[in-house]
């Protein structure tokens, strides 16, 4: 019996041995899938960008979009306006341009950063940079703090605007604190520094 033992043993040991081993390729697998699974777009942006987080955005019973968040290491969700950063809005519902103009402008003065005097060259410029979106199209917008916000449709850059206060409003839709969808905002900055 005693030499039986030493062989179920040792047998353990390597089965221990190799499911650590196992876990560690996972976990690293995971780890460069999970960036690599960035959209063209955001690598060229941010080459060093990981998801910060992300979640969904329900408008009463209906999935309007999937949403996540790209940012390079040291990203502070309470100064998002001051870091580099891409926000992509993967479509789950069919949307025109005109409604996502204006439930933006909507938000933006909701949340209480639009200029008023600026409100026509914003809404000229989100004109140019949205179109019409199916179920499965992705509009991914990149924050450029200090130069404005450039916006891609699935995977095409669609418009520049180069307005460092658009940009941060923009974004604030999403990122400010007084969103009005602040679970949202919580998934999606669950990953960055306070």
């Amino acid at each position: 019996m005693t030499t039986n033992l030493v062989p179920s043993t040792a047998r353990r040991a390597w089965l221990q041995i190799g499911l650590v081993a196992s876990l560690a390729v996972a976990a690293k697998v995971h780890s460069q899938s999970q960036k690599s699974d960035a959209p063209d777009e955001v690598m060229q942006a941010l080459p060093q960008g990981q998801a910060v987080g992300a979640g969904r955005m329900r408008y009463l019973l209906w999935d309007v979009f999937d949403a996540t968040l790209w940012a390079q290491a040291g990203f502070r969700g309470a100064q998002y306006f001051e870091h580099a950063f891409a926000l992509e809005l993967r479509y789950l519902r069919k949307l025109s341009a005109a409604s996502l103009v204006e439930s933006s402008l909507q938000e933006m003065r909701r949340v209480g950063t639009l200029e008023t005097n600026k409100e026509t060259q914003w809404a000229a410029a989100m004109q140019t940079a949205f179109a019409d979106v199916l179920p499965g199209d992705r509009i991914t917008g990149v924050h450029l703090p200090g130069v404005g916000a450039r916006f891609y449709f699935n995977g095409r850059l669609r418009a520049k605007v180069d307005d460092a206060g658009f940009s941060r409003s923009f974004f604030g839709i999403w990122l400010s604190p007084t969103t009005s969808e602040p679970r949202l905002r919580s998934a999606l900055l669950a990953d960055s520094a306070p």
